[in-house]
């Protein structure tokens, strides 16, 4: 199966929030959407869903209009949307009859989810007597318990401690494998890196930047250095080699331990090497730079 966005426009009254989405992902993969709060993604997974309609553009599955109700899709809200004073079953039960289950087929489904998320003992228990983490679990098991074909995760780690995120992160893995379409929005880059294939970054309701993680990283780091000294400031070394050599990117996070180096046209990295070699300047690091998502989505989103 594949998913489309096709250039997706949303207005509210005269402001438009989205200015042509387009982005698809495939079964047995998972797209990472992300953005800022704000910047479009909330909106574009309602039009996904039906819940608001699209000024233009269009969802499809296959190449065909998606229909939201003729398709089994597990969506779990950044808001989550459970009864807190009802038991866990009964709910979970009630939420996947409407979604066409019949009630003992969901009842086994929600019972084999909650063991699975390991939180069975709490079937009879109304949902606000748990904890947080406990009821994350809970609406996770209340997504899957249609076994959903497309699964959209809204910043799913919330609330949960290590123990539960590991056991998140496994359901997750299972659901990739499982041939599912997975969409993850998420602010936590080190889930989105690990889950996601491809990217989609929205940022003011533009697709600023979308693609493969891999091919992402190796273009944003060609021709960029990291370089640390012992014996020179951060400041020293970059006014040493900005003259002839490279370009600031950015200076290494509040900790300030490196430079982040471009290239100038006409420099090469043995060059640079040359002259720092030439210098007094004790080298502490030097070497091609690795970008982390975290500081791709910083550059593309971060309205600096």
């Amino acid at each position: 199966m594949k998913l489309e966005v096709k250039n997706l426009r949303k207005s509210f009254g005269e402001n438009e929030i989205l200015h042509g989405i387009s982005f698809s992902v495939e079964n047995g993969k998972a797209l990472g959407l992300l953005g800022r709060n704000g910047a479009g993604k909330t909106t574009t997974i309602r039009i996904i869903m039906d819940v608001f309609k699209a000024n233009s553009g269009e969802v499809l599955l296959d190449g065909k209009p998606f229909v939201p109700k003729e398709n089994q899709i597990g969506y779990l809200p950044e808001e989550r949307g459970m009864y807190p004073k009802k038991k866990v079953v009964e709910q979970m039960v009630y939420f996947a009859g409407l979604r066409g289950m019949g009630a003992a087929a969901a009842k086994r489904s929600a019972l084999k989810w909650l063991e699975r998320l390991e939180i069975s003992e709490y079937a009879d228990r109304k949902l606000e007597t748990l904890s947080k983490g406990n009821q994350q679990k809970v609406q996770l098991a209340q997504t899957l318990v249609c076994d959903p074909e497309i699964v959209i995760l809204d910043e799913p780690f919330s609330g949960l401690d290590p123990v539960n995120s590991q056991i998140l992160k496994d359901v997750v893995t299972e659901l990739i494998a499982d041939n599912k379409i997975v969409i993850f929005s998420s602010h936590q880059m080190s889930y989105v890196e690990e889950f996601c294939e491809d990217i989609a970054i929205i940022n003011h309701g533009d697709i600023v930047l979308d693609g493969n993680i891999k091919a992402i990283k190796k273009e944003f780091g060609k021709d960029r250095l990291v370089i640390a000294a012992e014996n020179y400031s951060l400041a020293e070394l970059r006014a040493v080699l900005e003259r002839d050599f490279a370009d600031l990117v950015y200076i290494d996070g509040e900790k300030k331990e490196f430079l982040v180096l471009a290239l100038k046209d006409g420099a090469d990295k043995k060059k640079l090497m040359a002259r720092l070699t030439e210098s007094d300047i004790d080298i502490l690091r030097f070497g091609s730079y690795e970008p982390t998502l975290n500081d791709i989505f910083v550059a593309k989103a971060g309205d600096n």
